[in-house]
């Protein structure tokens, strides 16, 4: 695909797996990863492809691609159990170079060839664990209302498998904020809480007008 529509607070256009309260809407590879370990095309499942080294990214930061397209780097992406099916030995040899994920902070299209440049942010980083970052959406709910598993773990950044771990996860990692996650099937309406502002990041962009999100 020589280009492709990304939405602000979305993903990108058409991608099925897009979701507006993800910290995971894009994953950005290094087009250095490819040339080292001599990959085949596509192996690592990105949404994007850049010729820089993606371990270099931090969590926060900015990236502009093009003209207007803006992404809020969240955290490095771990390899999977799917790429070590499709190459033996691969999540050892990527260690940390699996790439960067992201979500879009302004709409723009993206094209084959447009340049790349890196501007720090007041964003505060979301941590490579996950664990760490389950606790920091829960220190985000208001006192009084309640996460479900299932979206804590979208919010989070993790597989819906992982709501089988969440009560043991919480009981060990953050005792005094486990309370405020629960099954769905126990957790009212009027107590659900839909985690819509913890990606609303614009009042840490009050320096950066001109990279105001727009949306």
């Amino acid at each position: 695909m020589d280009e492709a529509r990304a939405s602000a607070g979305a993903g990108l256009q058409g991608d099925k797996y897009a979701n507006p309260l993800s910290p995971r809407q894009l994953l950005i590879a290094s087009s250095l990863t490819y040339r080292d370990l001599r990959l085949q095309a596509a192996l690592l499942r990105e949404n994007l492809l850049i010729d820089f080294p993606t371990q270099e990214l931090s969590s926060g930061s900015l990236l502009q691609i093009g003209r207007t397209l803006v992404l809020w780097i969240t955290f490095q992406c771990e390899p999977c159990k799917l790429l070590e099916r499709r190459q033996p030995g691969l999540v050892k040899a990527l260690g940390g170079r699996r790439g960067v994920l992201a979500r879009v902070l302004r709409s723009g299209t993206v094209r084959v060839g447009d340049p790349v440049s890196l501007r720090a942010s007041a964003i505060p980083a979301m941590s490579d664990a996950w664990q760490d970052r389950v606790v920091q959406v829960l220190q985000h709910v208001p006192q009084g209302q309640v996460i479900d598993y299932s979206l804590l773990a979208d919010l989070a950044g993790v597989a819906k498998s992982y709501c089988r771990a969440f009560p043991r996860a919480l009981a060990r990692h953050c005792p005094e904020l486990a309370q405020r996650a629960q099954s769905g099937k126990v957790v009212s309406p009027e107590q659900r809480w839909g985690g819509v502002e913890l990606f609303d990041k614009r009042a840490y962009l009050a320096d950066l007008p001109d990279l105001w999100p727009d949306a």
